[in-house]
């Protein structure tokens, strides 16, 4: 596991961040991450569970995880809830919403701590309520119980506002990278990016992808990974990747989910989050082209809302809030094509509760 940080790492982190003014971005890239060369960890530092090595995707285990993949709009936010009710979240969405939707939806589903906080990297819409999430649950709820970071740092009023969080509230920050291994509940968390050692300053390059095995069924969830980080994973992870679910790299872009990977991947099922009417154009025509031709079920939180997978670690069903096809031919045709299109919304986006079990 990279070093766990101290509050003196985390200093260093918020001077890298630097002070950015002015309008909220994404933040660009800034050099070199948190690693301090020549320092060693606290000698009363916690290590963060497990070490790497083998995982256990065929123990059996008990109950069901849930997956929560949150409609945050053009953004990211997963939620885990393992059967003993270990939880962890993967990004907080946009900072225009400040963690309110997140916020809001974890306490509707009665969510009092969140026992890991995953940053996949530090782009805005991705960390943009992670900031306010700590706050709440170390003020309101019982706390967080680790978070855990690329190490490469963004200049951001966004990223500054996460480091804050994390020091005034005394959080436990982890640095990961490939071979670190974490459990949550009966499940086991692999890390297979970004890679060890000096691994540059490109956000994307560096975003957090995770596999989760809980039984003998595997979620694979890269962020922001493109091309680059996926082509250097298949060749150090390769047929380790494949996965029953996969949460498609960057929204949907293009950028991401290349044939090559999806090679290795070979998913059942996709889950998209971006917004219905994407200024980017996510998901890309591309990337739902390529699901549809490997017959690959595809969900997109655009327009079929909040999505939630179930497993017993066996099987798993799906939980739309919008009906509508999982047929990603049919998702490429719904796409907006111009404004007119977008300001009318999915035309499956009614209420509904449908459910598609595998």
């Amino acid at each position: 596991m990279k070093r766990h940080l101290a509050l003196v790492l985390v200093a260093v982190l918020l001077v890298l961040a630097g002070c950015a003014e002015g309008v909220e971005t994404g933040g660009d890239d800034l050099g070199g991450g948190v690693d301090v060369p020549g320092d060693e960890p606290a000698a009363d530092a916690e290590r963060a569970e497990g070490d790497g090595g083998e995982s256990e995707e065929t123990a059996a285990v008990d109950g069901e995880l849930e997956i929560h993949h949150i409609d945050v709009g053009q953004a990211d936010a997963t939620l885990f809830v393992a059967p003993s009710g270990e939880t962890m979240l993967v990004d907080s969405g946009d900072w225009r919403n400040g963690g309110a939707d997140v916020i809001a939806y974890l306490e509707a589903r009665g969510i009092e701590r969140l026992d890991h906080l995953v940053a996949t990297h530090g782009h805005a819409d991705h960390i943009g309520g992670h900031d306010a999430v700590i706050e709440h649950f170390e003020t309101e709820g019982e706390g967080i119980g680790r978070a855990y970071d690329s190490g490469v740092a963004a200049t951001s009023q966004t990223y500054e506002r996460y480091l804050d969080a994390v020091e005034a509230h005394d959080v436990d920050l982890v640095l990961v990278e490939e071979g670190d291994q974490f459990t949550l509940g009966e499940a086991t968390v692999e890390v297979f990016n970004p890679p060890a050692g000096d691994s540059g300053t490109d956000l994307h390059y560096n975003s957090v992808t995770l596999a989760v095995h809980f039984g003998s069924v595997t979620y694979l969830t890269t962020g922001d990974a493109e091309d680059d980080a996926e082509a250097r994973m298949a060749e150090s992870v390769g047929g380790g990747l494949a996965a029953d679910v996969y949460h498609a790299g960057h929204h949907g872009s293009s950028t991401s989910s290349t044939p090559p990977f999806l090679e290795h991947v070979v998913p059942e099922v996709a889950i998209i989050s971006s917004a219905f009417d994407s200024q980017y154009g996510h998901p890309h025509d591309e990337v739902l082209e390529a699901f549809a031709e490997r017959g690959v079920e595809t969900y997109w939180t655009g327009v079929h809302g909040d999505i939630v997978l179930r497993t017993d670690g066996e099987s798993y069903e799906v939980e739309t809030e919008h009906a509508f096809s999982s047929d990603a031919g049919d998702l490429l045709a719904e796409k907006p094509r111009d404004d007119a299109q977008a300001s009318l919304g999915p035309v499956g986006g009614v209420a509904a509760t449908p459910v598609v079990s595998r």
